[in-house]
């Protein structure tokens, strides 16, 4: 009988070292990721601990996943408790957890009457969704932005900026331009008559209010609101990816209610996934309005696991955490402890701090960051070099005053050596 790794662990996988288990992942997992930088066996609040016995101070949550840390009491008793009750069924039934997120996601959102929600596994599916909805307008011209990542299924590779990351995979679904990033004058031009005669009117635009993966970067004062009175005015749709920035991440439920990003703006779209289920695989589409809630019909799209109870039941306890623990001003307020401590310490590495409540990115003032973060991971800390000259920081949100002090002493003392001249 072949053997059978359980949560408990048998006695000769317990005592194996993170290299060993490191070996049998390169022979048994994809190389798609590259090697682990190590192998992590549990987690406690916002620490986790490798198959070496060291203690991590978790400042990447997963890639803001994590939102209540490792191994919430709240969360893992809704998880088992649902399970225990109901643990999935198709699409042909619903189930209270189910309805009672939508219910939960709409009253968040403050969507108008006639929105609806449409539940996935991840972000990507939920931007593949939205993809296919804005080809339901009847028309085929989408606007992205450069910088932007939206995901790696085809449509939401298609939206995605990275070449690196297209190029292996085109030709992808058509339609698709790129605009600078933050740049009004280009975003004008490309709702102008010259671009519509040329290419046709457009779909949709979807854009990021901070874009995450391209280290950590915000839209500047007011693109928002020209871009909703743009689409508005061009019977397009505004999709706003915020499965980076939403669910508490930034300081608020959704990082466009905040009237310095989004001005006051009702999108048509907001696509959710990552913190909404603390660690559980869950997305979502926000359809705001009948026209956007309308644009797939039944049979036009679908998911087998999408809003199943479990992942339902983890958004909903996730939340109601967030909500009943005062987070959404706790991550303003140790946000603000985590960027003003480690810019006061005025390590010469460090230019300075971007991004809103623990959506944070370290700017470097050389191409050092892969360097940076293997310091960091060597002194105790998970953090992740999205950009050469960024670190990001997206730590739980249950992080303390105290954990943000300790990150911060890191920044103030780390230094990477020159490279000598050749």
């Amino acid at each position: 009988m072949s053997e059978v790794v359980t949560q408990a662990g048998e006695a000769e996988s317990r005592d194996l070292s993170g290299a060993a288990w490191t070996d049998r992942y390169s022979r048994a997992v994809m190389d798609t990721f590259g090697s682990p930088q190590r192998v992590l066996v549990r987690g406690e609040g916002a620490y986790v601990w490798d198959a070496d016995g060291r203690r991590y101070l978790d400042l990447l949550a997963g890639i803001a996943v994590n939102a209540l840390g490792h191994a919430h009491p709240t969360l893992t008793a809704a998880i088992s408790a649902q399970l225990g009750t109901l643990g999935h069924v198709s699409n042909f039934f619903g189930t209270p957890t189910q309805i009672g997120l939508a219910e939960t996601l709409l009253r968040l959102a403050q969507a108008p009457a006639g929105s609806r929600v449409f539940f996935t596994n991840s972000g990507t599916e939920a931007n593949e969704a939205a993809f296919k909805m804005t080809r339901r307008t009847g028309r085929t011209r989408v606007l992205a932005l450069e910088g932007a990542f939206h995901g790696r299924t085809m449509g939401a590779l298609a939206l995605t900026h990275k070449h690196a990351y297209r190029e292996p995979f085109e030709p992808l679904p058509a339609g698709v331009e790129h605009l600078p990033f933050g740049d009004t004058a280009a975003l004008e031009a490309a709702f102008g008559p010259e671009a519509v005669a040329e290419r046709g009117e457009v779909a949709a635009l979807v854009v990021e209010p901070l874009q995450g993966e391209a280290g950590v970067r915000a839209l500047p004062p007011g693109y928002l609101a020209l871009a909703r009175r743009l689409t508005e005015d061009s019977g397009a749709l505004l999709v706003l990816d915020e499965i980076q920035t939403g669910m508490g991440r930034t300081g608020s439920w959704f990082a466009y209610q905040q009237p310095e990003v989004g001005g006051g703006i009702v999108p048509d779209v907001v696509t959710l996934a990552k913190g909404l289920g603390g660690g559980f695989p869950i997305g979502a589409v926000i359809a705001y309005g009948e026209r956007a809630a309308t644009l797939l019909g039944r049979g036009q799209h679908g998911t087998t696991f999408g809003g199943n109870p479990v992942a339902a039941a983890a958004g909903l306890a996730t939340l109601g955490v967030i909500d009943r623990d005062g987070l959404l001003q706790s991550v303003v307020t140790v946000g603000e402890v985590l960027r003003s401590e480690i810019e006061a310490a005025g390590n010469p590495l460090v230019a300075g701090v971007r991004g809103r409540g623990l959506l944070l990115a370290v700017r470097l003032t050389r191409p050092v960051a892969a360097q940076v973060a293997a310091a960091a991971l060597e002194a105790g800390l998970v953090v992740n070099a999205v950009a050469p000259d960024a670190i990001r920081l997206a730590p739980p949100l249950i992080l303390t005053a105290d954990q943000a002090r300790e990150a911060a002493r890191f920044f103030a003392t780390v230094q990477i050596p020159e490279e000598p001249a050749p």
